[in-house]
């Protein structure tokens, strides 16, 4: 795992720091062609004379040709048009130094210490193990983990790993104890992917702080909105509380 400590170091121990419509043009339509042959504007006249019962046509007298009815062509079929593309999803983009109050909780809590090579596999096994303990007593979180920082060095950190609860759960080891977790006002930050690209975060975290000139107290609060116990580490969404003096 990569080495992620610099920035968090930092963090506790120098505060203060677009849619395009098509159409398809309607075809003109070719004018109607004229029949052919064309028809002859007028009938011949017939002849004057009294024909005898059993006589055939005059000789000589052609019959009248029969006009050609003019039939209209057929309209061409109307042009395909092509559908305008769906929107675009749009993803608001998350928090970034939102303001934000922390509420209080009650809250199962773990201490432990790890070092940076192994730290997000440290975190994980302390969830675990103050998961089997509500398991066991049929006891249901009643909010997301957390893990609250108390302080960091170049090799390692100390934390307190809290899972929320409504009822106290009984049997707990010595690491173990109820309490409550951080609450006031604080920046709300977000992180998304892996445990080990969090030094990215970290690193923008502090940016901002310096740039707003802001100063934070000495810990900060890493809440688990993804099951760490159950969701691929490349897949973890964070986010990270940071309180202010």
């Amino acid at each position: 795992m990569n080495r992620i400590s610099p920035f968090r170091s930092a963090m506790v121990a120098l505060v203060p720091i677009v849619a395009i419509a098509l159409g398809g043009a309607a075809l003109a339509q070719s004018p109607a062609p004229s029949a052919s042959p064309s028809a002859s504007p007028s009938v011949a006249p017939a002849p004057t004379e009294t024909p005898s019962p059993a006589a055939s046509a005059t000789p000589g007298t052609s019959p009248a040709p029969v006009a050609s009815p003019s039939v209209a062509p057929s309209p061409p079929p109307a042009a395909a048009q092509t559908p305008p593309p769906a929107a675009a999803t749009v993803q608001t983009a998350d928090p970034f130094g939102e303001a934000f109050t922390l509420e209080p909780k009650k809250v199962l809590v773990m201490k432990g210490t790890a070092n940076w090579d192994s730290a997000f596999d440290t975190l994980v096994d302390s969830f675990k193990t103050l998961t089997a303990l509500l398991d066991k007593q049929g006891i249901k979180a009643s909010g997301n983990s957390m893990i609250v920082y108390t302080s960091t060095d170049d090799t390692g950190f100390t934390f307190l790993a809290q899972i929320p609860v409504d009822q106290e759960p009984k049997n707990l080891t010595k690491d173990m104890s109820i309490g409550k977790s951080p609450d006031g006002k604080a920046l709300k930050f977000v992180h998304r992917g892996s445990y080990d690209n969090m030094d990215n975060t970290y690193e923008a975290i502090t940016n901002h702080l310096d740039d707003k000139k802001l100063e934070a107290k000495d810990t900060f609060i890493e809440e688990y909105i993804t099951d760490p116990l159950k969701t691929a580490e490349d897949k973890l969404v964070i986010n990270v509380y940071v309180p202010l003096k």
